[in-house]
């Protein structure tokens, strides 16, 4: 059948916002116990609870965590690590209340800690001395919340003890087999655990207590990532000291498999694994300038052999002597829960987060695109053509670009399968997924480009990308439009103020005042911006000068905002003083607010109403209609 010619960004598509949100979960980690794999399932369609799920050897797949229940910590308010399991008991810090509950097989649950203002994550099961080992968050005291290393007891009713303190952070508090020692991570301000991070190596005696402590890898700048121990007791750790995050053990210097890829990822949340043992074999995921593969090293012989999956994005790697469970998603795979038989190299879906088929004549694949951008650099992205199996454009016209700056800033993207970018490409928008300088996937020296310049560089990376395209003809020079959440939403309103080469933008609970950002947000990034802006309020003059908010006069074109009001990392003062000001100088903006959401949207309906507001809303600045015009009010009305 031939296509109809239609404008680009009018295409009617398969990919809905329906579609999206339907049936669909988000996966938020793997544990294994026997022979029964468990993962954490987040679902819009229960309004974002993490339901703990159960796959039995036999194969039966169950719900294990009963509503009203949310397996989700808060800690560093991004969580992570929220679920330990041992023995068919399940332990688990639950959303509403932040207390470890127990829950064992046919009983309800049962806190193990009291609701008193602190906050547990990162759990681990220390089955000998039947306790609980986790990172706690107190925030009873005034001021910063206090971490702290604890050992909860399971049977309730007494008092955390305490197991490590007097850092800021704590993370990854990790137990030998034989129970004798305790690794974690721990790092103080004003770095983020990418930036430096310390190793160390508790001794516990037969109690469980400390005997003696020693600092064993890491430092200001080195970022340690993941330490695990092997089956026979021996200690190994992820390391970026060679400028890659390569994997270590304890009693050699070299990596393991020397590679220029990142065997590690930033640790925005906790409980991450990259990296488990399986029988005299170590899976491993691995990052190759922004796309993730699986590998094998052979602990015997010492041989590495990476592995030929159909996955780009991998992580949460578990494993047992045979077997190795993750999440995974590829160009044409949405993300899904895998085991890897060790021995064979098969792979099998255990679980998929949704249950949707598009056709794949209408899904844009990932480009790799590497360009030249300021200072005589290279940067990095994704590019993704318009692409439908109904839908061509007019000859002679070209697509509009969206470009995406993904959050952190220290993060990145994959050209894993996105339902959400091909719901533009589908719809006739080219997509621009950058990874800009800063982000992760490209080593030490990509990721540390973006400090005091945040805003700058990042900012050129986009517009150069951009701009790239505009002259090789694969889009449209005048509808170029870019889109950004949280720190991603910061890079779009620098681009908008600061530069006049896109024509709209999306802003998604952005920042848009560093030094609100720098006074107001919680512990874990109150220092972030020392790194990537300057010292505050020594720098004050910078803040203000890279803050998009104090130069609302400069941004001129048509602006849609979307803000959680519970949001904690970005409050929603920051979004609403800029609405207020652009308003107040006629400038063409929306803003829609979601009550009960925090940072990131996570209720089904609100991520449809998004998506059907940011659609219309382009379908307005580029003038085209749409088929969801009907759906949704104008929010430029």
């Amino acid at each position: 059948m031939s296509r109809r010619i239609a404008p680009y960004g009018s295409w009617t598509s398969p990919v809905t916002a329906e579609l999206i949100v339907a049936d669909t979960v988000g996966f938020n980690g793997v544990w294994l116990d026997g022979g029964d794999v468990y993962w954490s399932e987040q679902r819009p369609s229960e309004g974002g609870r993490n339901v703990v799920v159960r796959r039995t050897a036999d194969g039966a797949i169950e719900d294990v965590l009963p509503p009203p229940y949310s397996a989700r910590s808060r800690v560093n308010e991004y969580g992570g690590g929220a679920v330990a399991i041992a023995d068919g008991i399940v332990y688990f810090t639950n959303n509403a209340d932040q207390r470890v509950y127990a829950l064992a097989p046919g009983h309800a649950p049962r806190a193990l800690t009291p609701a008193d203002g602190r906050r547990y994550a990162d759990l681990v099961v220390d089955r000998a001395r039947h306790r609980i080992l986790a990172v706690c968050e107190d925030h009873r005291p005034a001021g910063e919340p206090v971490q702290s290393l604890v050992a909860i007891p399971i049977e309730g009713g007494r008092e955390p003890r305490t197991l490590a303190a007097g850092r800021d952070f704590y993370a990854a508090p990790r137990l030998s087999p034989d129970g004798r020692r305790l690794a974690f991570l721990a790092w103080d301000h004003p770095n983020m655990p990418w930036d430096g991070c310390t190793l160390h190596v508790a001794a516990l005696d037969e109690a469980g207590n400390v005997a003696s402590e020693q600092q064993v890898a890491g430092g200001a700048r080195e970022s340690v990532f993941a330490p695990a121990f092997s089956p026979e007791g021996v200690l190994h750790f992820v390391s970026d000291r060679s400028g890659w995050w390569n994997l270590y053990r304890e009693d050699r210097g070299e990596p393991l498999a020397p590679m220029a890829a990142e065997f590690g990822a930033p640790q925005w949340v906790l409980g991450l694994s990259t990296y488990a043992f399986a029988g005299p074999h170590i899976v491993c995921a691995f990052n190759e300038r922004g796309t993730w593969r699986l590998g094998l090293f052979d602990r015997v012989h010492g041989t590495w052999r990476a592995l030929a999956l159909p996955y780009s994005d991998i992580g949460y790697v578990q494993a047992d002597d045979a077997r190795a469970v993750f999440v995974a998603a590829g160009p044409e795979t949405l993300p899904e829960l895998a085991a890897l038989d060790v021995a064979t190299g098969r792979c099998t879906v255990i679980r998929r987060s949704a249950r949707v088929a598009v056709d794949t004549d209408s899904l844009s694949p990932a480009v790799p695109f590497e360009f030249a951008t300021s200072g005589g650099e290279r940067a990095h992205a994704f590019f993704y053509p318009p692409r439908n199996a109904d839908f061509r454009g007019p000859p002679g016209t070209r697509p509009p670009l969206l470009v995406l700056c993904h959050g952190g800033p220290t993060s990145a993207t994959t050209s894993a399968l996105n339902l959400k970018i091909q719901y533009w490409t589908s719809r006739g928008f080219a997509v621009l997924d950058v990874n800009y300088r800063g982000s992760t996937g490209y080593g030490r020296a990509y990721r540390k480009r973006l400090e005091g310049a945040w805003g700058v560089v990042d900012v050129e990376d986009c517009i150069a990308g951009a701009q790239r395209l505009a002259q090789d003809g694969e889009v449209d020079a005048i509808r170029l439009a870019i889109r950004g959440s949280s720190a991603g939403g910061f890079t779009t309103l620098c681009a908008l103020a600061f530069h006049n080469v896109f024509r709209a933008g999306a802003v998604y609970y952005g920042v848009s005042d560093l030094e609100a950002l720098a006074r107001d947000t919680h512990k874990f990034e109150s220092r972030y911006l020392e790194r990537l802006v300057g010292p505050y309020p020594a720098g004050r003059a910078r803040y203000r000068a890279r803050s998009p908010l104090h130069h609302a006069e400069r941004l001129r074109c048509p602006v849609i905002f979307f803000q959680g009001l519970e949001d904690r990392v970005v409050p929603p003062d920051q979004t609403e003083r800029l609405v207020a000001a652009l308003r107040a100088r006629g400038v063409p903006v929306a803003y829609i607010a979601f009550p009960g959401e925090q940072h990131g949207f996570r209720i089904a309906a609100n991520v449809k109403h998004a998506l059907l507001s940011e659609l219309r809303f382009y379908g307005r600045v580029f003038g085209f209609a749409t088929d969801v015009d009907a759906l949704v009010p104008d929010p430029l009305a």
